[in-house]
């Protein structure tokens, strides 16, 4: 089994904004708020995608019932200009929220683009609150192909200001902001704002909250550990091509159970090689 790396494991908690209006909220492709039209050189974020870390076998079940895990850590800092920020709208009658990305700009009021996905607020005995759907996402492939043979069941995400990258940015924030439990027990707002500030990560550690593939069936061999944020592209940033990072594994089975080795770590690709 591999050895796990620990790292600084912050959990803050953000602000909440007081609950929005009930009724829902129509806005065009992009509004600048405060103005008819965008002004000043958009501050975005940069999402940048950690390599999978802190790797561990698990089971569930027993006998022939038993169910083999592959747990791991996965971690998104934002090393851009400016931070991360959504907001989440939901009339009474809706039971997800629709998300915008607000973009703070220089000199000028922020500007508000919608359409950056939708917020769910989730049940799971590690916890209940607010997520973005589909922030980071997981598979488990084979070397050079482009199909995945295992893919995430993860819930979303609760985004927020966990740690402090290694590498700041000048634009880093002097201290967390986003710092909340994205409406922990609160399944009645109507609006939530989440986000990552500049030089701070998010991050979440093996087998929480669907941190987790199923490894059987899997045969013996090759494979890559693929993490990949922002895989739609949804979210404006700076720059896509640090989205993805990569683990190069090879998988065994010995007495009915899988061992995994780590052949090579692949920051900034999802395509690693050993």
């Amino acid at each position: 089994m591999p050895v796990s790396r620990d790292f600084p494991m912050a959990r803050l908690v953000i602000r909440l904004l007081p609950a929005l209006a009930a009724a829902a909220v129509v806005v065009p492709a992009a509004i600048a708020i405060g103005q008819s039209a965008p002004e000043g050189r958009p501050l975005l974020p940069d999402l940048d995608q950690a390599t999978p870390s802190g790797l561990v076998v698990t089971h569930v079940g027993s006998g022939s019932g038993r169910r083999w895990r592959l747990g791991f850590r996965s971690a998104v800092g934002n090393v851009g200009d400016g931070p991360l920020l959504i907001e989440g709208r939901r009339a009474r009658v809706e039971r997800a929220m629709a998300a915008s990305q607000v973009i703070q700009r220089e000199g000028a009021p922020m500007e508000e683009v919608p359409a950056a996905g939708r917020l769910r607020y989730v049940r799971s005995p590690d916890h209940q609150h607010w997520h973005l759907l589909g922030f980071d996402r997981y598979e488990l492939r084979r070397p050079g192909g482009r199909r995945a043979l295992v893919e995430d069941r993860k819930s979303g995400f609760c985004l927020g200001d966990r740690y402090p990258v290694s590498a700041a940015p000048p634009t880093r924030a002097p201290q967390p902001v986003f710092t909340s439990r994205c409406g922990l027990q609160r399944p009645g707002l109507l609006g939530i704002r989440e986000g990552i500030s500049v030089g701070y990560g998010d991050d979440y550690v093996a087998n929480l909250e669907g941190q987790w593939l199923p490894l059987d069936g899997l045969r013996p061999g090759r494979y890559l550990l693929v993490h990949r944020v922002n895989a739609d592209r949804r979210l404006r940033e700076t720059s896509y091509a640090n989205n993805a990072a990569s683990l190069l594994l090879r998988l065994r089975w010995r007495d009915g159970g899988p061992f995994i080795d780590i052949l090579a770590e692949c920051p900034d690709t999802a395509r690693c090689r050993g």
